[in-house]
């Protein structure tokens, strides 16, 4: 596991079993019957036309405070009207400044899915997304071995949550590819120096098979960026800092949109 990966997944392990203390397991699995049912996140992401997922991200560790303070009720309706397929909402509270509480007010704010954007890698953060209103979760390849990976699958696609499977590199890509995974997102960026490339990414959504949905991850800064990945076999794409750092994220969507 790379560094800054570490680093993140040990700092929360300790913090999950505090919650896990406090909110066991079973208090969890009781509130499942009578949430809502899941909003379609694959079939939003097999619309015509470019489908973004646009990233409402406070903070990261590479670039500090992108957006000190997310107006929810302001900026996700802002990023559907704009045409986003669907929000990603970063939970992870240490080193990217999410909230719980940011993907239950985006649930309350928006009809588009939403993703669960953490670092997951127990049951039991896929049972909270469920419960705080997510539609979906991402499994990072770099944190998990095969084993892992299939089970987190199998238990996130129990509860009808997709799963958003990341990969880095060629390897990554591949073990997704051989245990099952069909959404599968490429990160431009490298784990151990943060420096983005969006040719090696294109190099990787290349390999992706025609039946798979391929989404494009971190480094989209305009129209010409999105173009050429979708050119690559992108289907999807996920935009988080370039919406981040716009006054109005929402006029900056549609300007990637060429609306």
């Amino acid at each position: 596991m790379e560094k800054v990966l570490e680093t993140i997944v040990n700092r929360s392990r300790i913090e999950l079993e505090e919650t896990r203390k406090r909110i066991p397991s079973v208090m969890l699995e009781a509130q499942l019957a009578e949430l809502p049912p899941t909003r379609d996140f694959v079939g939003s992401l097999r619309r015509p036309g470019a489908r973004v997922i646009a990233e409402l991200k406070s903070a990261s560790p590479s670039k500090g405070v992108i957006r000190e303070v997310i107006d929810i009720e302001t900026v996700a309706p802002e990023l559907e009207a704009a045409g986003a397929a669907a929000l990603s909402v970063l939970t992870e509270k240490n080193f990217f400044l999410g909230s719980e509480s940011n993907l239950r007010r985006a649930r309350k704010a928006v009809d588009i899915p939403l993703l669960r954007k953490d670092f997951i890698y127990d049951e039991y953060q896929i049972l909270e997304a469920r419960v705080w209103g997510a539609d979906a979760v991402l499994l990072i390849a770099a944190m998990l071995t095969p084993v892992q990976f299939r089970c987190l699958h199998k238990f996130a696609r129990s509860l009808n949550l997709a799963v958003l499977c990341e990969a880095h590199t060629a390897e990554e890509l591949a073990m997704l590819l051989d245990n099952g995974g069909e959404l599968i997102g490429v990160n431009a960026r490298n784990l151990s120096t943060f420096d983005t490339s969006l040719e090696l990414a294109g190099e990787l959504i290349r390999r992706i098979p025609e039946g798979k949905i391929a989404v494009a991850e971190s480094a989209i800064k305009s129209a010409e960026d999105l173009r050429k990945l979708e050119e690559l076999g992108a289907k999807a794409f996920l935009i988080g800092e370039t919406l981040m750092r716009a006054e109005h994220p929402g006029r900056k969507l549609c300007e990637l949109l060429s609306k």
